[in-house]
């Protein structure tokens, strides 16, 4: 779903930009004024998971691929206005570190996947569990994960459209029909992974506990995602990669400025497979770190007033 650069142009490039930086302003100052926060190794931590996650295209019909967008795995795990952060981060490190999606339409980009995949949908699983921490609430969290994606869809849908790339009618049913199915397999990680590190405790702890215990499994995971899984993922194109070449609009210009590892791959390394998982494992440890640095400021606990 990440819009490369020249697929779209005009006035939807600084108009998504405006809208992405007001939104993720918004979140930002919703995180610093919230009162329950995950700690920074635990945001940082679920961060570099995301990424990690997102470089494993499954395999879909009709020769299509599709991988998590996260969103609502986000915001179940770290709160809302953290969720959308920590893809606004994932989003961002993918453009600027391996040319992941243009530099010219990033704020469409983190426009999809962070304030409407993490943002709204994780508001659309607030809503649907409704506080609670069952097998009901599962289900709504996978619910409300495939119903991120499909709106994903539906909003970068309106964007090319609105670019004049293509008119809405060809664009959405397609692009809303292949991600309903890549959103099922979004449905299924994302209640696998929030079951196994909301409810067990050798995973991760609560967000008023330590972190201590959720850093050394959180990220272990995250590591060996990119450096033995990601070689093995579906080269098949990806459902916006594929609606473009079935419809004939998929234009990419030369990216903006080159990136230091284009394409997950780590220069000077000849063995494909070798050179994705190094580049995974740097991308991994790039995202934790700068994810730690900036959640100290939006994740350190709130002043009290003296008594």
């Amino acid at each position: 779903m990440h819009i490369p650069d020249g697929m779209m142009s005009g006035p939807v490039c600084p108009l998504t930009a405006i809208v992405s930086t007001v939104g993720v302003a918004g979140a930002a100052y919703s995180a610093v004024k919230s009162k329950e926060r995950p700690e920074p190794i635990r945001f940082a931590s679920v961060t570099a998971l995301i990424f990690a996650a997102q470089m494993l295209n499954f395999p879909i019909q009709n020769g299509t691929s599709g991988h998590l967008l996260g969103g609502v795995l986000a915001s179940s795990l770290l709160g809302v206005p953290f969720g959308i952060l920590s893809l606004a981060l994932v989003v961002t490190l993918q453009c600027l570190m391996f040319s992941d999606g243009g530099l010219t339409v990033l704020g469409a980009n983190l426009l999809n996947m962070g304030l409407v995949g993490a943002g709204l949908g994780g508001l659309l699983n607030n809503f649907l569990k409704g506080g609670q921490k069952d097998l009901r609430s599962l289900t709504m969290t996978g619910i409300s994960a495939w119903v991120s994606v499909v709106l994903a869809a539906f909003f970068l849908s309106l964007e090319l459209w609105m670019a004049g790339v293509i008119p809405l009618a060809k664009v959405l049913p397609a692009m809303v029909g292949i991600h309903a199915m890549i959103g099922i397999g979004e449905a299924f990680l994302t209640i696998i992974a929030v079951y196994l590190i909301s409810e067990s405790p050798k995973v991760v702890a609560p967000i008023t506990t330590s972190a201590r215990t959720s850093l050394p499994y959180i990220l272990i995971v995250a590591f060996l995602l990119a450096a033995l899984l990601s070689p093995f993922a579906s080269p098949w194109p990806d459902g916006l990669e594929w609606v473009a070449e079935k419809l004939e609009f998929l234009h990419e210009s030369a990216p903006t400025f080159v990136a230091p590892l284009p394409d997950y791959s780590l220069p000077g390394i000849s063995h494909q497979g070798v050179a994705t998982a190094a580049a995974g494992v740097v991308g991994v440890a790039a995202t934790f770190a700068v994810a730690f640095l900036l959640s100290t400021a939006w994740c350190r606990p709130a002043k009290t007033k003296a008594s």
